[in-house]
């Protein structure tokens, strides 16, 4: 083998390698079990409420208990608070005292979908339809003609509440959303794409069977008798329900070499898989206390009483504050000032076939491992969170001590767009952020793509800055 000269020597030292991961994986087995199980919990936990029930039995295998059974805490103990459903807290205490802070990792479980709107059903034409209300930025044409299962549910006024799932099984039937043969649809065709499909043309096709031969509205009867027979409801009933529509297709290994995932909801489900096992895989009592949020609202600006701009957060800790018995006027804002996290969502991995907004040299890429961006924000970073050159140092140590594969980007070209994480709202009570998850591709579409090296070196990374 011929020696490096002085240059490649040079560059050895002095230039940031982005290296694809793959090359000379050490990992390769356990990236894959990894993967198989994210896989698993994907396909179990398409909507927000059910990753928290997910997440809930994850934890109770692994020792956590809910902080209402606990009187007191102490380190090493492990809980969990559930919010409406929705969203969720997971802390393990520390060795230290809390006051020097926590290392907290938040990830979001709302993904965007299609949700019924309080008077779905109707009919027309002698077919049954459910009226829809989409939820997020989603481009509509992407959710006619593919299959959609029907998730969430259904509260009657006497509090019985009924789950639906419908669509899953392949004992279940399927549901979709029409679109106009080309042969017919030179006018669609000619619009902008964001105008090819209304939002009030999002209709669910549920039904095109008459209740008999006499009966007005015949279908929409027929469907009613049959939810009424199997759910014990009535049209009514749906004023008082939480159903979404998403894609009824399983999340599959992808490729030849099943070297990535596609599936729909990575964006974040991925981060809230990975920040979850990080924390119930530690063997060791961490010195800090370690809190995992799973929020929920995040696509729609994390409003509500389920979304991070609510308080229900500061009262988890404040709770703990409670029960290890050092409460105390403004402790929970020096607490928070004294804390680091990494808001713990998904970014746009840079595709050859779009790359015109990307910018290189600065595009988070699939296989290169976990990916930071220091800001988000829309061009001149307006609505960013901006992490301090500080705080980045101390993550990259984290990460190169540990020998985790991670790199540094941001999302797009400057005037081309840009996003939002939770990063500001956490960073607004004076925590210390920055935003660390795995590229995308085809992000907010019906079926995702991520890199099985990406997820298992974030899990690592996200890992080692519990442990830290």
């Amino acid at each position: 083998m011929a020696e490096k000269n002085e240059v490649d020597l040079l560059k050895e030292k002095l230039f940031n390698k982005k290296e694809n991961g793959w090359i000379d994986v050490k990992d390769k087995e356990n990236i894959l079990n990894y993967a198989k199980g994210y896989i698993k919990f994907m396909n179990e936990a398409k909507t927000e409420r059910e990753v928290v029930k997910q997440s809930k039995k994850i934890a109770d295998s692994n020792g956590f208990r809910d902080i209402n059974e606990c009187e007191s805490l102490k380190p090493g103990d492990k809980i969990y608070y559930i919010n409406k459903e929705k969203s969720m807290y997971l802390a393990i205490i520390g060795k230290e005292s809390i006051e020097k802070g926590l290392n907290i990792i938040g990830a979001h479980a709302d993904s965007p979908r299609l949700d019924l709107k309080p008077n779905p059903i109707y009919e027309e034409a002698e077919f049954a339809y459910f009226k829809t209300h989409y939820y997020g930025g989603i481009k509509k044409y992407q959710w006619t003609t593919i299959p959609l299962s029907i998730h969430g549910v259904i509260v009657k006024t006497n509090g019985e509440k009924i789950e639906l799932n419908i669509g899953e099984s392949e004992d279940d039937p399927i549901f979709t959303i029409t679109d106009l043969l080309p042969h017919l649809a030179q006018d669609q065709m000619e619009k902008k794409l964001k105008n090819g499909i209304d939002g009030e043309d999002l209709n669910l096709l549920i039904g095109s069977i008459p209740y008999n031969s006499t009966a007005s509205e015949g279908v929409k009867l027929n469907i009613l008798n049959i939810l009424n027979q199997k759910y014990g409801i009535t049209e009514k009933d749906f004023l008082s329900a939480e159903i979404e529509l998403v894609p009824a297709m399983k999340c599959r290994s992808m490729g030849f070499d099943e070297s990535m995932v596609a599936g729909y909801g990575q964006d974040d489900k991925v981060c809230v898989y990975m920040e979850l096992t990080a924390l119930v895989d530690m063997k060791d009592i961490p010195n800090k206390t370690a809190v995992c949020i799973i929020s929920d609202k995040e696509e729609i600006g994390s409003m509500g009483n389920t979304g991070m701009e609510s308080h229900v957060f500061d009262t988890f800790i404040s709770e703990i504050l409670n029960k290890l018995g050092v409460n105390r006027p403004n402790l929970l804002e020096k607490v928070f000032c004294n804390s680091k996290m990494l808001s713990a969502d998904v970014d746009a991995g840079f595709d050859p076939i779009y790359a015109s907004v990307s910018e290189k040299n600065n595009a988070a890429h699939l296989g290169r491992g976990i990916g930071l961006n220091k800001y988000t924000g829309a061009r001149g970073k307006s609505g960013a969170s901006d992490a301090n050159a500080e705080f980045v140092a101390e993550v990259r140590d984290i990460f190169e001590k540990n020998d985790i594969k991670y790199q540094i980007s941001e999302l797009g070209k400057v005037d081309v767009g840009g996003g939002g994480t939770i990063a500001y709202i956490l960073a607004n009570k004076g925590i210390d952020v920055i935003d660390c998850g795995v590229p995308v591709l085809s992000m907010h579409a019906p079926y995702e793509v991520t890199s099985k090296f990406d997820i298992y070196e974030t899990y690592r990374g996200y890992k080692a800055f519990f442990e830290n």
